[in-house]
Parts: structure tokens; sequence; C-alpha cells
């Protein structure tokens, strides 16, 4: 070919680069339009505000943080040792990389998609705080979460050098453990000192179901974080002039991916439903918890396998979430279940179900190396969570007063009202309007 046959080719495939990314972020923006319809459904009225204003700020504060400290981080500590090679000196927030660029195509549109990775990894642990974390706490631990903690698991198991993938042969190409399994791991140890809701617990321990405002919300919200998904699961690609590449540098294509997430999407939703007996939460969870079972090995699985993994992490999520009841701990939208159960399951099955499968560099896929790096990304996510709360709550910030829990967030923290003109009254079974009775409200528990 001649020069300006080749020079128009690159510049074609740069264009393309730059517009698949572009598609991608904007896709994963729709995760977040999801997490704050799927939160504000799943809140008491009173706290319906708070918890949508507690997703959009988490948007303002990780991706900058995410700019000045986590871009940095990725490229600085793929083998667990930072490191300042020309990478990671290209990620400094002052790099000739980190602006308009001209010579430099695919620095921002890179940044970019991993900001959002950021991002939705601090919205997974969002929803299970609601109706009593401070908005500022939260703030807190999202930053941490989404630019620090999330971004060093990414740099040890998606990094070409990070150590997960070169000693253990690690293969998660959809991201169920770097994001999923730390967010949830995270999640739990934050929760764990958050400590439940007034009233969810009665005085024997047992729980009581507080139930979503607006379940529709919920749902429509889940239905909107299922389509950001595919935006998700594009960053999760590379993509090169000649086609498609896994994080690890193996070829795929974007058709092993439709396949696989639509047949675990599938899936979920049928595992869940009847692990549930048709329960309408756990059954639209499960549509996110089949995909995230199915994530680690999309690019390898048969259909019909998919399928099958995805049941079975469905299946999983209301027997883990009752089980996590058990401890006392108040997790809101189960997404220590949807999220950390079944990003550990997706590890696992992909050991299982893809042993031997080789990597372009380190050890064949196994089954040990899949447990050891699940276990890692655990202890990543866990301890950095339960120190952190630990910290806020004895400096008297993680928690809002029991006063202003029982009067309402939106009031304590926002303030406002969502609904200033009231919402319809509840239906009975006889068609006259039954307006839900005022509950007692018990004490604060003891934290």
């Amino acid at each position: 070919m001649t020069p300006e046959v080749t020079e128009a080719l690159d510049t074609i495939n740069a264009v393309n680069m730059e517009f698949f990314y572009w598609m991608s972020i904007a896709l994963m923006l729709v995760i977040h339009a999801g997490f704050l319809a799927y939160e504000s459904g799943a809140s008491r009225v009173k706290n319906v505000l708070a918890a949508s204003m507690k997703n959009l700020l988490a948007l303002a504060v990780v991706i900058p943080s995410f700019f000045f400290v986590g871009w940095f981080l990725y490229n600085a500590m793929p083998t667990g040792v930072p490191r300042l090679d020309e990478l990671a000196k290209g990620a400094l927030p002052w790099s000739a990389n980190m602006g308009p660029n001209l010579q430099d195509a695919a620095s921002g549109v890179f940044w970019g998609a991993f900001a959002l990775f950021a991002a939705t990894t601090a919205s997974i642990m969002s929803g299970a705080l609601i109706e009593r974390v401070r908005v500022s706490a939260f703030l807190i631990l999202a930053t941490f979460l989404g630019s620090v903690v999330w971004i060093i698991g990414a740099a040890w198991g998606w990094h070409p050098a990070g150590w997960m993938l070169t000693e253990f042969g690690l293969h998660d190409v959809g991201a169920a453990g770097c994001v999923h399994l730390i967010a949830g791991a995270f999640t739990l140890g934050v929760l764990i000192h958050l400590g439940p809701r007034i009233g969810r617990f009665d005085a024997d321990g047992r729980a009581v179901t507080i139930k979503p405002h607006n379940l529709p919300l919920a749902m429509l919200g889940l239905m909107l974080i299922f389509v950001g998904f595919f935006g998700f699961l594009m960053g999760c690609l590379i993509y090169t002039g000649e086609g498609f590449n896994t994080i690890y540098g193996t070829p795929t294509n974007m058709s092993a991916f439709v396949f696989n997430t639509l047949m675990a999407l599938a899936g979920g939703i049928i595992g869940a439903y009847i692990a549930s007996k048709g329960e309408p939460f756990w059954t639209i969870s499960g549509g996110l918890a089949g995909v995230i079972s199915a994530g680690a090995g999309l690019d390898v699985y048969y259909p019909g396998l998919a399928f099958l993994i995805a049941i079975i992490g469905g299946f999983l999520i209301p027997y883990s979430g009752r089980l996590i009841e058990r401890f006392g701990i108040d997790d809101a939208v189960g997404a220590v279940s949807v999220h950390g159960v079944c990003g550990a399951w997706s590890l696992l099955a992909c050991g299982i179900f893809a042993w031997g499968y080789p990597n372009v560099v380190g050890p064949d896929t196994t089954l040990y190396g899949q447990a050891v790096c699940m276990v890692a990304f655990i202890a990543l996510g866990f301890i950095p969570g339960y120190v952190l709360a630990w910290v806020l709550k004895k400096a008297g910030i993680l928690r809002v007063p029991a006063h202003a829990e029982v009067m309402g967030l939106d009031l304590a923290e926002v303030p406002s009202v969502p609904y200033p003109e009231g919402i319809p009254s509840t239906v009975g079974r006889n068609g006259s309007a039954a307006a839900a009775p005022s509950p007692t409200v018990p004490a604060a528990p003891e934290r």
C-alpha cells in the first residue's frame, strides 16, 4: 500500500476506536441513571431525594479523583509495588497524554471508560447503605472505593503486567472479580459498622421487611442498568483495526459477548424467580446476578453453559441475602449477594469450566489460580471498607442521628421533599383507597 493509503487506514482505525469507547462511556452513564432510579424506588418516600443525590454526587467526586489519582495507580501498581515507568508517567495528571493531544487518540477514551468503571464500582455500594448513611460519609467511601481500592484490583487483575495474570493466570474478562467482587466485599465491611435501619430487625433479631415505596421504579432502574451493562462490557474489550481482543490480549469478538450476555441475563432471572418464588425485587435483580456470574468467561463459554452458570448465580442470591440477614446486617438492595457472591461464583465457575484456557502471558487458567485471586479480591475490598467505615464511625460521621433517620434523610440531608403534592394511596382489595398505617418506630439500635 502507498503511504497515503496506510495513513488513511490508520486515521479510520483511530476514529473508529475513539467512537467505540465514546459509545461505551455514554452507555455506562445509563447505568448511573439506572442506579438512581433503582435506589429511589427502593427507598421509602422520606428518603427518595437523598438516595438520588448520593448517586449524582458519586459521579461528581469519583471522576475527578480518578483523574488525579486512580489512572496513575492503575498504571503504577500492576505488580503490587509502585513503579514509575513510562506508562505510569504518562498517567500522571500533568502528563501531555492527560489532556487534548492530537498525537494521542487513545488516552482520553481509555481513561473515560475506566473512570466510568470506577464510578460504577462506587455506585454498587450506594444502594446497600440507603436511608441511614450520611451523604458526606458516603462520598468519602465512594471516592476511596472508586479511585483507590478498585483500581488497584484492576491493576492486579486486568493490567497486562498484573501479578494475578502473570503468576496465576487469572481470567476475568467481564470484571466480575475486579469490579463486582471488590465492591461487594467493600460494601460488606461498611455495613458491619453502619448497622441496620431502625425497624429492620425486631426485638428478637428477626428480619422485618421494609418495602420499597415504588417497586416498579426500582425494576425500571434495573432495566436501565441492563442497557448500560452493554456499554460496560464494551469497555472490557480492546478495539484494534483487525478486530477485538479481551483485556488480556486474547482474541474475541462482540458476538461472543452478545451470545453469553443475553443468555446469562435470562438465566439469572429464571434462577432468582425460582429461588424467591416469584418475588419481584429478587427476580429482576437476578438478571444482573446472571450477567455477573457468567462475566469472567464471557469470551469462551458455550451460550448454554453461560445460561446454566447464570441460573445458579440467580438461584443463589435470595439465599445468600437471607444468610446475611441472620448476622443482623441490613443490605437494603442485596448488593453483597448480587455483586459479591455472584462475583466470587463467576471466578470459580471460570476456573472450573475454562480450566486450561491459555493466556498470552502467564500460566493457563486454573481453578486454583481463580480461587487465589478471588480471596485476594475479597481481602482487597473488605479490609479497606471495614477499616475506613470504623474510622468514620469513631469520628461520629458515618451515620445520621436516630431522630434524623426517623424524620427522613430528604429533610435532614437534602433538604427537600420528592412529592410535594403527595402520592396516591394504595388501593385495597375492595377497590377503596387504603393508606398504609403509620408504623411505631422502635428505639435506635446500639452501635
